[in-house]
């Protein structure tokens, strides 16, 4: 019993004495009313019964020992009653025990957790910290509960309020061991018979500290960024600007009368300069890429005339290593589609130049065919080079990657191209891929989207009907010849090829031909003997290359009555096998053997150069004296506005201004600003910009000065002549 409560035991003490009191009292009376009975049967006055008093008697035991057996009965249901009771208390004393301990478990377990836990009431007071907080707050528990202590904030975050209603939020606090960032979550729970806020923190310093590190890193790289890129713009414009006279200087001297080892010396001078100049380019495109400043500009173009304009940009590097190089679109694409004309140049001029780069016997071919999804193109560069092993062909279009990277290997090169043009490739949508083995050559596929462009509905592409004529193709090369063939037998025709003369002219003479092609390249004195094999052919054309131009007196008269140029294009075939007699190939389109030809034969301007750099200076006026043109060379800006002013005043205008950017003094922006400032009503000189910086900033600052276009240095004499000849045909339609 010493383990039961005080409340039990005196509850058992006092239920004890009341059943001995009612245990007594039952026996007091019935032994009084017995005697009383006895005593009564005694008197005198009473007759006595004996058998009446025997009744009596065992009545009084009896109802005696009735009330004693329900005393009996009522205590031993009280002491059940009373084991309960006590069986009850044990078990609420356990679970009392077992709570006490869970909660002097919690009590610890948050005692002992790295985050800071604080509860506060419905007045901010607070009713419990853990030992983390009271280490953040640097105060004993004692002192911080029932206080409203907070500590002090020197950088508060944005609050954010989740969606079970939790609050939270960053901090920047003082703490005795100096400034922390904390992380809080503030959630309401239940306490008692209200609710109270407990905030939840947890020390994000280092996660903080790296996110500033992390966005000071981003903000220097970006700066870094800037500042290469600014670097390798003025770099650039420092390097353009000499390498323009180096490159314009040689080609003048090409053009004068030298002896043999002065022309292999002013070609080799030319040669460094456009190698110079390409790798310049190339660490530019590179360098903007980088930066994510490559803009596309998606315009509709005609697809196939920038194929053979790729060809022929390539040809002459081809034709001099003694290499076919040709093209092929498929049909069933469409003329004109949606994309950036000039990227995409770009990127197949580099696969080109590779391919002819490291082919040193056969030819290139660049096919065009539809993509597996509506419209994508397939542009696939195939060569017969030296082929790539399996283990370089991922590792090539990496920068500044090749596949020979030893010190001894054959060919040079920055190994930028292709990284450049997987970059731009990407930035279309698209993908490059290549199939290669060592000593097979190499394919290089690249697909990209080209949608057809509204212009294709409304265009009516002009394909030729040769009706089942009969065509011969005398040529020895595995290039172009099966392309020309599959083309003509497209067209309706049919077209066979054989590359030995020899049996080209027994053919000839036992079957009828409607037309002969034979390249030159077979030999002079096969393609005299192929001119006049045979029956009567409409057509002989002889297939030559520009440098064999020279040939073309002989082998007209040797019988041939036309001919076309390598590479060549399907509208001058088709021109070609159209036409009834054969008309010259220098009427054909896209034929002539000096580009610039007709600015030749444009009205002479007068040109305005601003120019501070005398070798840049004297290489403009002797491209624009060649093409007719008279030039007056200025130092600067200044001396520009005052010439143009001159000019008007003496009734002289001029026609063109060619403005360089960097001068003393007034530059030619400002130059250009000032001109347009003081121009009248419906007067308009075309400005152009003679610089050496590409950066398509430095362009859009030119066109808001109120530029109209840009000659980038070196100088290129073809872009010039465009210029020029552009300009002449609108003073003439004035």
């Amino acid at each position: 019993m010493e383990h039961l409560p005080s409340r039990i035991r005196l509850l058992f003490s006092r239920r004890t004495l009341a059943f001995l009191a009612r245990t007594t009292v039952v026996l007091t009376v019935s032994l009084g009313t017995a005697f009383g009975f006895l005593e009564g049967q005694r008197s005198t006055l009473a007759s006595y019964d004996p058998h009446l008093l025997a009744v009596g008697t065992a009545a009084l035991l009896g109802a005696a020992c009735g009330a004693i057996g329900l005393l009996l009965a009522g205590r031993l249901t009280l002491r059940t009653k009373l084991r309960e009771l006590m069986e009850r208390c044990e078990e609420l004393s356990d679970r009392n025990w077992e709570l006490k301990e869970s909660e002097e478990r919690a009590k610890s377990l948050l005692d002992a957790q790295g985050d800071f836990i604080v509860r506060r009431d419905g007045e901010g007071r607070i009713t419990f910290v853990n030992d983390a907080f009271c280490t953040l707050a640097g105060c004993t528990r004692e002192t911080l509960l029932g206080s409203d202590f907070r500590p002090r904030v020197s950088e508060q975050s944005k609050t954010t309020l989740e969606a079970d209603g939790t609050r939270v939020h960053d901090q920047k606090i003082a703490s005795p061991a100096g400034p922390r960032w904390i992380a809080w979550r503030d959630a309401v729970v239940r306490a008692g018979g209200g609710t109270e806020v407990q905030s939840v923190g947890r020390d994000v310093t280092a996660r903080v500290e790296a996110e500033h590190a992390l966005g000071t890193a981003r903000d220097q790289a970006e700066a870094a960024s800037r500042a290469k890129s600014r670097f390798l713009a003025v770099v650039s414009h420092e390097i353009r600007t000499p390498l323009s006279g180096i490159i314009g200087m040689a080609d003048l001297l090409l053009d004068t009368a030298l002896s043999p080892e002065q022309i292999t010396y002013a070609r080799a001078v030319k040669a460094s300069g456009d190698a110079l100049l390409s790798l310049i380019e190339e660490i530019l495109d590179l360098s903007k890429i980088e930066a994510g400043r490559l803009d596309l500009n998606i315009q509709p173009f005609d697809l196939s005339a920038l194929l053979e304009e790729v060809i022929e940009l390539i040809a002459p590097r081809a034709q001099a290593k003694g290499l076919e190089i040709a093209a092929y679109s498929a049909r069933d694409l469409p003329r004109f589609v949606e994309g950036d004309a000039a990227r995409l140049r770009q990127v197949l001029l580099n696969l080109a130049g590779n391919a002819v780069k490291f082919t040193e016997r056969g030819g290139i071919a660049i096919l065009t065919e539809a993509g597996n999804r509506a419209g994508e193109v397939t542009f696939q560069v195939r060569d017969t080079g030296i082929g790539i092993s399996p283990t370089d062909q991922e590792r090539i279009f990496g920068e500044f990657e090749q596949a020979d990277s030893s010190a001894a290997r054959r060919f040079s090169g920055t190994g930028l191209g292709l990284a450049i043009s997987r970059r731009i490739v990407e930035s279309m949508g698209g993908c490059i891929t290549v199939t290669s083995a060592p000593g097979e050559g190499s394919s290089f596929e690249v697909t990209i989207p080209l949608p057809a462009s509204a212009a294709e509905t409304a265009t009516v592409t002009s394909v030729p009907e040769l009706d089942g004529l009969s065509v011969l193709i005398a040529a020895i090369g595995a290039v172009e010849a099966p392309l020309m063939a599959r083309r003509l037998n497209e067209w309706g025709g049919t077209a066979r090829v054989l590359a030995d003369p020899q049996a080209a002219a027994a053919m000839l003479s036992r079957e009828s031909f409607g037309a002969v092609l034979v390249d030159y390249g077979l030999g002079a004195a096969a393609c005299r003997a192929l001119a006049s094999a045979g029956r009567a052919v409409e057509h002989r054309i002889v297939l030559i290359t520009p440098a064999e131009r020279h040939e073309l007196p002989e082998l007209l008269a040797s019988g041939f009555n036309g001919y076309l140029v390598k590479p060549i294009r399907a509208a001058s075939l088709a021109t070609r096998l159209a036409a009834p007699d054969g008309p010259e190939a220098d009427d054909l389109p896209g034929e002539e053997c000096a580009p610039s030809s007709a600015a030749s034969n444009a009205p002479g301007l007068e040109v305005l150069i601003a120019e501070d750099n005398e070798i840049n200076a004297l290489l403009a006026r002797a491209l624009l004296t060649r093409l007719g043109h008279k030039a007056t060379v200025v130092p600067d800006g200044e001396a520009a506005f005052t010439a143009w002013q001159r000019g008007r005043a003496e009734r002289a205008r001029y026609d063109l201004v060619l403005m360089d950017l960097h001068m003393p003094g007034s530059d030619g922006m400002a130059a250009t600003r000032r001109i347009r400032a003081a121009e009248g009503e419906g007067e308009h000189i075309p400005i152009f910009a003679l610089t050496a910086d590409v950066m398509s900033e430095d362009r859009d600052s030119c066109l808001a000065a109120g530029m109209d276009g840009f000659l980038t240095k070196p100088l290129d004499r073809e872009r010039l002549a465009e210029v020029i000849a552009a300009l002449g045909r609108v003073r003439l339609a004035a």
